[in-house]
């Protein structure tokens, strides 16, 4: 039967030279993953088995792909996927699991929704229970770095964000994942499921917004669209457009949209909505508009995220309407002049980020539509695929700003990106306006960053360059000319511009064959124009290759400095030199790798001479030369061995045939640099070194030994080069084109070839493959070379042989370097694998895979040897010599390669796969995709391939000789000598990652060290076995596994090693590490599991995957035994866990009541205490007793984490509460209304807060039915609405101490005895630091519990102390009072009625104390307080409450202070209700009303901010229902019936208010402007807070803000216009709905006529920035535009100078965001009034007044210049054609009267400074005249003016 095809394989393996074996390979590795992982989940083994297959599992995707059929590819899914929603799993699990599944579900193509289904809801249970769990604040669930109190250093705070992302971005992206396959009913049942928190007011809406975000599915196919976005798209589109201020909750829903969009192009109409989406990602930007503009802070919070708007916008191009191609040409002409160099802000980032995405954006969406293989997902139709004119006007709109980013303060990187995609779609339009910037920024010396930048970006457009093609066939022409004009800069003085240049070079030459082909010209006669061209040019590049040789010599030489390298002995060449080399030596490559046969051969020439005629230095200089030789002979070894290698072994035998020469300490330079040069060259491919075998090994015989370290060093590098090229698997060339350029021009035409991305199915690349003459060369190297040494080290470490420790050095050296030469063909080490570590009933055996060598097992196996003689040398090296550090370090060297080294090593592989990265993306076809890359690309990523095969190490058996070397490391981690350790501890950690499970039998060796018996432990020792418990960054950390035994093993230890003699708190290092420990647990403990089950449904995947063909595996199905023994197992696996639990806890109890233990111990071991508190299991009774005794503990430390445990244990008693479900209609007697209508309707009323109907009797409070929850049933009730059960039906209140449980008598026991009682109270009223403390919710939490838990059983206790405290008005009494009352309120949730009131009856007193004993530090607690006992509490239970705070809280008594304060508190209660109490809104407001007019400054802002929260819940979202709140409307016109008297008034308003309630009733001018004031704070209040603006109602006091505002800037103003003047600034900024632009219009027209001119200029300026931040909306209503441009043209010509110079200011403005633009009736217009005779000047007697009134017809001649001068400053960037004439306009002003001259004078002079940059290119705008005159304005200078 023939296979099923496998989902999508790695096409690369089939490229390997081994390749043919892979596929029986891969079928072997599949079985065994698929039956061992179906064994375990059958046998309920998810670790250790469970975790290893899946693990595998995931290395298999790596090496293969998805190489599976598609039955097993759902399997493994369905299998995933139940494993992944156990709800008992630990988090690393999860996350495990997790990764594997997404890994699984990426290529959504591969299944369609016909092959899988997945439920959704197991997955919101999983996020619901993980990120909004509701025991994590309280400690008793511990999520990797979850924040943890007291024990927090700010790193740890970033930290925890970080991890914390990662635990929620996994989760997130699984849910992404998933979202494809949810069946189609999903979308209603998760509307019926989140809706009803769509509560805008409560901070459910964002945690139902979020959900909707995250799992609607969008990609349903368009039959089933009625089930899927149809649902809600009207609803939440309406929200969307309804909301005005930018809540939280408005990206996510933007998200939502641009996902939508993305996935059903063509099946929405966007158009109505398409101004209103532009002006928000406009506003979104956070741009400044006009000098002093305000930001409201949450606009930069909640602003958009740039990529989903730029989804958005991209996925509604197209189409017919054309009408987002006509937006977003506006949006980037409105924004354009932000992009230029010049502007720097914070918004940069923002703009920068949207040029990258768009294009790269676009070009994905062509890509889908045009080349990309169809799927089952739903296809673009055909009538909204982007049509080649839809790119054109794309890219014709964006090229602007992006060629202005290339020189932006940020880099051009950015910019460089979006030019690649760009050039892909239309190179065109993209590159020759690059290559314009690019010609001049080569000649030019004087500003080098305009190179880099240009550079960058040519590299980005290469590639399109260079294949030319239909678009663009010129240019390939402008290739060389760019490549010799970059030649400069390899220029040794600047660094960037030599790495930018190496890059543009290297990129170049990449992709273009460097063949002289200029003889074709006479050979071939049908080549077309641009090919003739090409050929002719062609013949320059032997001329390139060689100027760029002589350039690259030239920088070599300067950085020969001889002398100062010889000074200060530097073994290194600094971090800069060594990204020239780097750059250097790749790019000279790849010149050779791409030249014909004749170009290179003089090329070798030349680079021959120079190295032999040459002697370096070889640290710096010697380096380069040697690369650049190395470069020569790789592209061609043979000729260029026949040139190098006889000459280096002729001279260095020269010059050791002297035997003294041997012992020389310092060597002659020129032995060192051929010997250098020898050791680089033989880096090539080996067959073609055989030849020169006897002369290499006779040169390694003579220089092994020498005695100057420099010279061995270079002599084993040989070594190393030569055992390496002849063992290894690599290709040997990276030619853009397969079989070289060789071949005669007659048959091959290599300009065919410029640009070509290589073919992957015929990439045919040339392999080396060790054959047996090179294998059995290697080892007679080994034989040779290495063998003396280990027998010579053998006898050393002996004792028959004496050596110095230079000697010891240099054997070692080369050992190393055999070692790792040969790393490939010497077999890993063998052993007895160590047995009993974990039990498992699956096997865990390690898989081998082949890379392509067969190990002869006849020879010796030098890695054995190696390993044995390095370890009797450490013992001796260790006993006799500690302090020879060098050999030590070797030795650590030499044993970590023992151990991983199989040819190559994994940071090398790190580096390499990212630099691969790196150069894919910045080369490739992002348009076509299919692996469009150049062949030298392709062939590094199989190589790459083959490197990963090689590196698949993980999971490795843990064998004796693995173990033996583990522990030796351990003992050089815990040596004297500091560097040693630290370098030991680096290798341990990454052997302890390697192998499976060896930690378990390492910990206990390590904790030996901290025994506090042991008397012959040193400090280092100690210090030592603290680092290998601490662990590295990355790796694992010892003391912290998620493993009981493990655990139970540390942490008992590290507080016990406290009593160890090594230990001693004065060593700061020690304690530093202590300290760091302790974080790290902390940070990464996560909560372990104490049981574990496999779920059914899991165990029935597990056998159909075991049944599965193709691999079918031939397990017979589990015996039965088999399976009870599995569950046997795991039964007794829970058992132990339990065990291990409780026995930790006692031995950390144990270890704290030890007698001298010092306090840091003690506070770590109740830090480890605080961590084992879970919600699945009580505390052990007698860790309960020691945290309640720690409340009282002496130190602030232990006393916060016995707070925060004591309020978990009580949380860990709490008894459940019954809930009974309730139907809310029948409740009020309504039927369920049709359609959804959020608000305030019939069927909620009774929810409402009635003063008529309140429960103040047992009866009534009982037949009541409360809602705790603020949201339920605003939006629309749940499907099951549920409440507390009656009283009878919940756990007994008032129990007796015996019917408690012992856990809670213990507790019960505490807080009855008085005497504790008052010396908790005496801590908690301490203040820890001061100014600092606010109020602290897990003291609350404590309180809540006692009071939850145990009702009113300590009221007694408690009563005199909070009597006592709340008459104290010290700031930490009273905060302490604050936090005890919050608790008791909250606490007495579940209280008898009678209970209830008693508690109020001791409550309101003390509440009334203490509000009129409230103090600036002290009323934020009060605040908080009240806020937090109201929070999710039904009001009518709080009646006391609130009828308390409404009693008078602007009574006057203590001050208005007290007032201010009244109100904050009273603020914080009602907020939390939001909906739910009308009324009492209304009697606050009727109350407040009579007193808007307030002196004091602090209460008119209370009441400001007040009057927000009153009117907040009047919202106008779509379908609610008017509310029974107050409303802004009606409130408003009472207002302005007061405000009259100022209206009227036409003097400015003076704020001439006394500032004290003065007798008697003042005038009612005076009384409007405390009202006024009022009504400011009230608005500036809102525009921060509200959800929508009432506009209408604002516009009627616009008027008298403009009459109020100062114009110039000036703080000293009283505050009543810095009030006017802000409110203005944030009112300009809001969003306008487009059915109130004319409103707001007409009100600006009105004022215009003002004769305030103050007023008059005010308006100009609320223009500017409300025009900008409601661009589109402006632009869509051409009566508003034509309104605007009236409005300023008039003002332009107004009497008053300086509303005349605002109004040209604006003018300018528009013009410049393209609002307006400059036509013809507007230019003849200025010209007009340009031309209006002046009056003739009078002659004046010298002392008469000057006349200061100016004529109306100067006025008018002044506006005309004015407009001219405002065209003029509007395009500072560049000279568009109308400008010439203009500036001549101008200029003919410039000897008019002031002030006319004044502004003709500014606008030149803002000309010159604005153009002076590129002038040369500006110049070129006018003609010579016109540069004539301006040539004498701009220079003249006018001292008679």
């Amino acid at each position: 039967m023939a296979l099923p095809p496998p989902q999508k394989e790695i096409v690369y393996n089939k490229l390997l030279p081994y390749g043919e074996r892979l596929e029986a390979e891969a079928a072997r590795f599949l079985a065994q993953i698929k039956g061992n992982l179906a064994r375990a989940v059958q046998l309920q083994e998810l670790w250790p088995g469970g975790l290893f297959w899946t693990r595998k599992l995931s290395t298999y995707i790596r090496l293969y792909g998805r190489k599976f059929s598609k039955e097993d590819h759902v399997l493994f899914i369905k299998l995933l996927y139940e494993l992944v929603t156990i709800p008992k799993l630990e988090i690393s699990m999860m996350q495990g699991f997790a990764r594997l599944l997404i890994n699984l579900l990426k290529k959504k193509e591969l299944l369609s929704r016909d092959d899988l289904e997945l439920p959704w809801r197991p997955l919101c249970e999983m996020l619901e229970r993980i990120l909004y769990s509701k025991t994590e604040h309280l400690g008793l669930n511990w999520f990797p770095n979850s924040y943890r109190p007291g024990m927090s250093s700010p790193k740890t705070f970033v930290l925890n964000v970080l991890h914390r992302c990662s635990v929620e971005s996994v989760l997130k992206t699984l849910v992404k994942s998933c979202r494809p396959y949810f069946p189609e009913d999903a979308t209603a049942e998760m509307l019926d499921e989140w809706r009803p928190l769509m509560c805008p007011f409560d901070v459910t809406m964002q945690k139902a917004i979020t959900y909707f975000e995250l799992f609607l599915p969008t990609t349903l196919p368009p039959e089933l669209h009625h089930k899927g976005f149809k649902l809600w798209f009207s609803e939440f589109i309406g929200l969307w457009v309804s909301v005005q201020n930018l809540p939280q909750w408005e990206g996510h829903l933007v998200n939502l949209f641009a996902r939508l969009a993305t996935d059903n192009i063509g099946y929405i109409d966007w158009d109505p909505y398409v101004p209103k989406i532009f002006t928000r990602i406009l506003r979104s930007l956070n741009l400044p508009v006009g000098s002093n503009q305000v930001v409201v802070p949450r606009f930069l919070t909640n602003a958009y995220d740039v990529g989903h708007a730029v989804m958005w916008i991209t996925a509604m191009m197209g189409g017919p309407s054309k009408l987002v191609q006509k937006h977003l040409s506006g949006l980037f002409n409105s924004i354009a002049s932000f992009y230029h160099p010049s502007n720097n802000g914070r918004w940069l980032n923002k703009l920068m980020k949207l040029l990258q995405r768009l294009p790269s954006s676009v070009v994905r969406r062509l890509h889908r539509e045009r080349y990309k293989k169809p799927t089952w997902l739903t296809p673009v139709p055909d009538s909204h695929k982007l049509t080649d004119q839809d790119v054109t006007d794309f890219v014709e709109c964006i090229i602007q700003p992006v060629l202005l980013a290339m020189f932006s303060k940020t880099g051009s990187l950015e910019a460089a990106q979006a030019l690649q995609n760009l050039a892909l779609m239309r190179p065109e339009l993209v590159i020759p306006p690059v290559l314009e910037k690019t010609y001049p920024a080569l000649e030019t010396l004087t500003e080098p960053h305009q190179l880099t930048a240009t550079l960058s970006c040519v590299i980005g457009v290469a590639r399109s360059l260079v294949s030319g093609g239909k678009w663009f066939p010129e240019g390939p022409t402008h290739m060389l000319p760019l490549l010799m004009r970059a030649l400069p800069g390899v220029d040794p003085n600047d660094f960037s511009k030599c790495m930018i240049t190496f890059q543009f070079i290297a990129t170049f030459s990449t992709l273009v064959p460097l063949v002289d082909c200029s003889s074709m010209l006479q050979e071939r006669d049908d080549l077309s124009e641009v090919e003739r061209e090409l050929c002719s040019a062609t013949a320059e590049f032997e001329d390139f290759v060689l100027q760029f040789m002589d350039r690259c010599f030239g920088l070599i030489e300067s950085s020969t400095l001889e002398q100062t390298r010889e000074e200060t002995e530097t073994e290194k060449m600094t971090h800069l030199e060594s990204l020239v080399e780097l750059g250097l030596s790749s790019t000279f490559s790849t010149i050779l790798t791409q030249c014909s046969k004749d170009i290179f051969k003089v090329a070798l020439e030349k680079v021959f001479n120079f190295a032999i005629s040459n002697i370096f230095e070889t640290r710096v200089a010697g380096r380069m030369v040697a690369d650049m030789c190395r470069a020569a002979v790789k592209c061609r070894p043979e000729e260029s061995l026949k040139l190098f290698v006889p000459h280096c072994c002729n001279v260095i035998t020269h010059l050791t045939v002297n035997d003294d020469v041997l012992r020389d300490e310092e060597l002659d330079k020129e032995l060192l640099w051929n010997l250098q040069l020898l050791s680089e060259i033989t880096r090539v491919d080996g067959k073609k070194l055989l030849p020169y075998r006897e002369q290499l090994g006779k040169i390694l015989q003579r220089t092994l030994h020498l005695t100057c370290k420099q010279g061995y060093i270079l002599s084993c590098n040989l070594l190393h080069h030569l055992l390496r090229s002849a063992t290894l698997i690599y290709p040997t060339e990276y030619c853009s084109v397969p079989g070289g350029f060789d071949k005669p021009l007659s048959e091959y035409f290599p300009i065919k070839d410029w640009g070509k991305p290589g073919d992957l199915w015929n990439l045919d690349i040339q392999w080396h493959v060790p054959s047996s003459e090179e294998i059995n060369f290697a080892f007679y190297l080994l034989d040779t070379f290495l063998q003396p040494e280990l027998t010579k080290l053998e006898h050393y470490a002996t004792g028959k042989l004496e050596m110095s420790r230079d000697d010891v050095q240099q054997c070692l050296a080369i050992v190393h370097n055999c070692l790792i030469g040969s790393g490939n063909i010497l077999p890993p080490l063998k052993g007895e694998r160590v047995a009993h570590l974990v039990p498992s009933l699956v096997s865990l055996e390690e898989t081998k895979l082949y890379t392509g060598v067969e190990y002869d097992l006849s020879r010796e196996n030098y890695r054995e040897t190696i390993a044995r003689v390095t370890r009797k040398l450490l013992r001796y090296i260790l006993d006799n010599s500690e302090d020879d550090t060098k050999s030590l370090f070797l030795i650590i060297k030499i044993i970590s390669d023992v151990l991983q080294f199989q040819g190559s090593h994994k940071h090398e592989f790190d580096s390499r796969w990212k630099s691969f990265n790196l150069v894919k993306k910045s080369m490739e076809n992002r348009l076509q995709g299919k692996k469009q890359h150049i062949r030298a690309l392709l062939i590094d990523r199989v190589m790459l391939q083959h490197e990963l095969r090689t590196l698949t190490m993980e999971g490795c058996e843990y064998k004796t000789s693995h173990q033996e070397m583990i522990r030796d490391l351990l003992c050089l981690s815990t040596s004297s000598y500091g560097q040693v350790r630290s370098k030991a501890q680096q290798a341990f950690f990454t052997a302890l990652g390697t192998y499976n499970f060896c930690c378990r039998d390492i910990i206990p060796l390590v904790l030996e060290f901290l025994r506090p018996d042991r008397q012959d432990v040193t400090q280092q020792q100690f210090k030592g076995a603290l680092y290998c418990l601490l662990g590295n960054h990355s790796g694992v950390c010892l003391a912290n596994l998620h493993d009981w035994d493990c655990i139970a093993q540390t942490w008992p230890a590290i507080v016990s090693s406290g009593l160890s003699q090594a230990m001693s708190l004065e060593k700061p290092s020690i304690v530093r590490l202590f300290d760091d420990l302790a974080e790290k647990i902390h940070r990464q403990y996560e909560t372990i599991g104490l049981d574990f089950a496999v779920p059914e449904k899991c165990i029935q995947i597990a056998v159909m995957l075991q049944r599965s063909e193709h691999p079918s595996i031939d397990f017979t199905p589990l015996r039965s035994e088999e399976i009870q023994l599995g569950i046997q197992r795991q039964k007794e696996k829970n058992a132990e866990a339990l065990r291990n639990y409780e026995n930790l806890v006692n031995m950390l109890l144990d270890c704290v009541e030890q007698r001298n233990l010092p306090w840091k111990f003690e506070h770590i071991s109740i830090g480890f205490l605080s961590l084992l508190l879970r919600d699945d299991r009580i505390l052990p009774v007698r860790a309960i007793r020691f945290f309640v005794q720690c409340l009282n503990h002496d130190a602030i430390v232990v006393r916060k984490v016995a707070i925060s445990a004591v309020a978990g244990v009580l949380k860990q008693l709490k008894r459940t509460h019954k809930k009974v479900p309730i139907c809310p209609y029948e409740i009020s007697g309504n039927p369920k209304p049709s359609s959804i209508q959020a608000g305030d309707r019939l069927d909620n009323q009774w929810l409402h807060y009635d003063s008529r109907s309140l429960p103040k009797t047992k009866e009534a409070w009982e037949s009541c039915c409360f809602v705790e929850k603020t949201h339920w049933g605003y939006y629309t009730w749940p499907q099951t609405m549920t409440v507390y059960a009656p009283v009878e039906q919940q756990p007994k209140l008032g129990r007796r101490r015996d019917e408690l449980t012992e856990a809670e008598q213990i507790i019960y026991d505490h807080f009855s005895d008085p005497k504790f009682v008052e010396q908790l109270i005496k801590f908690l009223s301490l203040e820890d630091r001061k100014g600092k403390d606010k109020f602290n919710p897990r003291r609350f939490c404590l309180f809540k519990g006692l009071f939850r838990n145990f009702d009113d059983a300590f009221l007694p206790v408690l009563q005199p102390h909070l009597e006592r405290l709340v008459s104290d008005s010290h700031e930490s009494t009273q905060r302490c009072v604050a936090e005890i009352i919050a608790g008791l309120i909250r606490g007495s949730k579940h209280w008898t009625f009678e209970k209830v009131e008693k508690l109020w009856k001791l409550l309101c007193p003390l509440l009334r104390t203490a509000l009129s004993n409230i103090t600036v530090e002290t009323y934020n607690d009060w605040g908080t307080c009240i806020a937090t006992s109201c929070e999710s509490r039904d009001p009518r239970k709080l009646h006391w409450l609130f009828e308390l705070l409404l009693e008078s809280p602007l009574s006057g008594e203590g001050g208005s202070f007290v007032d201010a304060c009244r109100l904050y508190v009273l603020q914080g209660g009602l907020a939390q209700q939001e909906w739910r109490v009308p009324e009492l809104l209304h009697r606050l407001l009727k109350y407040l009303e009579p007193k808007l007019t307030q002196v004091y400054k602090n209460v008119r802002e209370r009441i400001g901010s007040v009057l927000t929260y009153i009117f907040m819940i009047d919202v106008s979202l779509p379908n609610t229902a008017a509310t029974k709140s107050p409303r802004v409307h009606e409130f408003t016109t009472r207002i302005l019936e007061n405000l009259k008297p100022l209206m009227e008034a036409d003097e400015e308003i003076q704020n001439h208010v006394m500032e004290e309630n003065g007798v008697g009733e003042q005038d009612e001018r005076t009384q409007g402007i405390k009202l006024l004031k009022t009504i400011l704070k009230w608005l500036m209040a809102s525009a921060g807070r509200s959800f929508s603006t009432a506009v209408t109602e604002q516009l009627q006091l616009l008027p008298l803000f403009f009459k109020i505002a100062p114009v110039e800037n000036d703080n000293s103003y009283d505050e009543l216009k810095r009030d006017a003047k802000m409110c203005l600034s944030l009112m300009s900024q809001g969003l306008l709905y487009p059915q109130q632009v004319p409103l707001v219009l007409q009100v600006l027209k009105q004022t215009a006529r003002s004769n305030s001119w103050h007023a008059r200029y005010t308006i100009l300026t609320y223009l500017q920035t409300m025009v900008f931040y409601n661009l589109f909306i402006f632009l869509n209503n051409e009566e508003a535009v034509n309104d605007i441009r009236w409005l300023v043209i008039k003002l332009l010509e107004d009497e008053q100078l300086e509303v005349r110079e605002m109004a040209a200011t604006t003018l300018s403005g528009l013009l410049q965001c393209n609002f307006l633009t400059m036509d013809g009736p507007m230019q003849t217009h200025f010209e007009q009034l340009c031309k209006m005779r002046l009056p003739k000047k009078r002659k004046r007697d010298l002392g008469s007044v000057v006349d200061t009134i100016p004529s109306g017809d100067l006025v008018k001649r002044h506006a005309g210049v004015l407009g001219l001068s405002a065209c003029i400053l509007s395009s500072p960037y560049d000279v568009p054609t109308w400008m010439p004439q203009l500036l001549m306009d101008l200029s003919a002003h410039l000897n008019d009267p002031q002030p006319i001259e004044m502004t003709v004078k500014k606008t030149l002079s803002n000309f010159r400074r604005t153009h002076h940059d590129n002038w040369q290119e500006h110049k070129q705008q006018f003609t010579d005249d016109q540069l004539l005159v301006l040539t004498d304005l701009l220079v003249s200078p006018c001292y008679y003016a």
